[in-house]
């Protein structure tokens, strides 16, 4: 029995009567940008996440962006961001004329370190973007106090993150801006490109969606220049459909993980994801750490189950930031990035899968225990 990392195609089948009538119903329509199933969206993601704003645009790598533009920082100046996440997050920031400084990420949980976000802060930095990375939400009370001390702008970036909680609050909802993506293999993912950014400032709500939409108030009638960043209205009914289905699929994610813990718990030199105390973590990716990283993928990928690495390359080593000169900082990003490993998780598994998996991790650590 193969077990895949990912199947959109049986999440499809198991509510495409829904799925088959959203699509139509926009064609039949016509109402293919923005519109009444983007305005709907956005309302029901906003109620979703317990806030006052949703802004619907073309991708999550925009909502940064965008983010970014509507707060006004200094030109220039530095954005802290955790060396461990995909470029998007950091590209949005020298993208938009500022200047990226990493820092590390913890070691348990690998979301941003408060400890290396308070010795990355100068007079010149001007923002942060702590990433809920793998579902996990960041210890947004620290980052918040430390933000409040130096007077930063935060960004929350919760692309992975759709549904996770900090002391019962919907993560993305604790800065300036929450953004996320919607790219199809997120847990609340779309059928092609899509994002939103959430907040409760309704200044800024109203001039990011400006921003996205050509700077203007009405049609022609453009108040500032802005750029073409908007939700697509066949996205937005895709996206309300599998809405409805967040919190079951979250459950699901949560029971597989536990079963992953129950399971792999001393196996080897397994490395399992700490859980943060009074948090919802939402289980993206359930991510194991191991010094044989690349003989264990093979090892399951040879028993026919798929695996991924979430980040091969940790950010300050990537060619695109040699001229950070930050690749030779003693970052625990810098070290892991050769010890981590995706195991599938998501609401297309059985427990049976879940057993598959762990039995195959098992049978690995013991080949190579009697081998050593």
């Amino acid at each position: 029995m193969a077990v895949s990392f990912l199947d959109l195609n049986k999440q499809y089948q198991s509510m495409k009567a829904e799925i088959d009538t959203a699509i139509a119903t926009v064609i039949a329509d016509g109402t293919f940008i923005k519109g009444p199933h983007a305005e709907r969206f956005e309302t029901e993601f906003a109620a979703y996440q317990r806030t006052g704003y949703c802004i619907g645009c073309a991708n999550g790598t925009d909502a940064i962006e965008m983010a970014l533009e509507v707060l006004d920082l200094p030109k220039g100046s530095e954005v802290i961001v955790p060396a461990n996440t995909f470029i998007s997050t950091s590209e949005a920031v020298t993208r938009s004329g500022l200047k990226v400084v990493f820092c590390d990420c913890d070691p348990h949980d690998y979301t941003i370190s408060i400890e290396s976000l308070q010795d990355k802060i100068t007079s010149k930095t001007s923002a942060v973007i702590p990433v809920h990375l793998y579902g996990q939400p960041c210890d947004m009370e620290a980052v918040m106090q430390i933000a409040g001390r130096h007077g930063l702008k935060v960004i929350e970036d919760s692309a992975q993150a759709h549904g996770a909680e900090f002391r019962g609050q919907r993560v993305g909802t604790f800065g300036d801006f929450g953004t996320f993506s919607f790219y199809p293999g997120k847990n609340l993912g779309a059928y092609g490109d899509a994002g939103v950014m959430v907040t409760g400032n309704e200044t800024l709500a109203a001039r990011v969606r400006k921003l996205g939409n050509h700077g203007r108030i009405s049609k022609y009638d453009h108040e500032f220049e802005g750029r073409n960043s908007r939700l697509d209205g066949m996205q937005a009914a895709i996206l309300s459909v599998k809405l409805r289905r967040l919190d079951d699929w979250i459950a699901q994610r949560i029971a597989i993980a536990e079963a992953y813990y129950d399971l792999l718990s001393g196996v080897g030199d397994l490395v399992l994801p700490a859980r943060r105390q009074g948090t919802r973590h939402v289980y993206h990716l359930f991510v194991v750490r191991t010094s044989q990283r690349d003989a264990l993928r093979s090892y399951l990928s040879d028993h026919g189950i798929e695996s991924g690495i979430h980040y091969p390359v940790a950010l300050p080593k990537l060619q695109a930031y040699a001229n950070n000169g930050q690749a030779s900082e003693p970052f625990f990003a810098n070290r892991a990035d050769s010890q981590l490993l995706s195991l599938p998780i998501g609401e297309h598994m059985s427990l049976d899968n879940v057993r598959e998996v762990a039995t195959a991790c098992i049978e690995f650590f013991r080949h190579a225990k009697r081998l050593s």
